[in-house]
């Protein structure tokens, strides 16, 4: 089982692919491309954060776009999540397992080649500061597009950052450890 992250899907967001210049002719091209990309790394029983922005649409269309994605899906919510995403509740009726977590929520993980679980703060937006930044603390946040410059042990892991797919935990401690992918 791997752990995933990643934010700013924005499915069914026509405009997103003209502001964020992705490369699609078409929402269709990018929603086929952004669930294939997604199902290409995650696999059934792998855990993903998504960090907000998953879709611009409505719970009917959310409902749609859950049901083609691999794993089991957390979600910080995005200020484009207020359309399907109600008092940020879990979401009934929805056929595989996601939870909708709070705006700003902590994790220890457990990654391969470091001694101890880290220690994760998870936004959909950016901070300068976040709990225990000055003990080491990681900070994953999307929101921006890849148009921040990176602090230390923080990381955008939006899809225009990471060729629109997920970016695994491990790739995450390397970049942030300045190691080689």
């Amino acid at each position: 089982m791997a752990v995933w992250f990643t934010a700013d899907t924005h499915f069914g967001h026509a405009n997103v692919i003209r502001y964020c210049e992705r490369p699609f002719s078409s929402l269709q091209e990018m929603d086929d491309t952004l669930i294939r990309n997604w199902n290409q790394v995650v696999h059934p029983e792998d855990t993903v954060y998504h960090l907000g922005d998953f879709t611009l649409a409505g719970t009917e269309e959310a409902h749609h776009y859950f049901s083609q994605l691999n794993g089991t899906i957390s979600i910080i919510p995005g200020g484009h999540d207020k359309r399907w995403l109600h008092k940020w509740e879990y979401v009934p009726g929805l056929d595989q397992s996601v939870a909708i977590l709070p705006p700003l929520h902590t994790i220890r993980l457990s990654i391969s080649g470091l001694e101890q679980p880290q220690l994760i703060v998870l936004c959909h937006y950016s901070m300068r500061v976040w709990d225990r930044s000055h003990y080491g603390s990681w900070h994953l946040y999307g929101h921006s597009h890849g148009n921040l410059p990176p602090l230390k042990n923080s990381l955008d892991v939006g899809v225009d950052c990471w060729d629109y797919r997920p970016v695994s935990a491990q790739i995450i401690s390397q970049t942030i450890r300045g190691q080689e992918m």
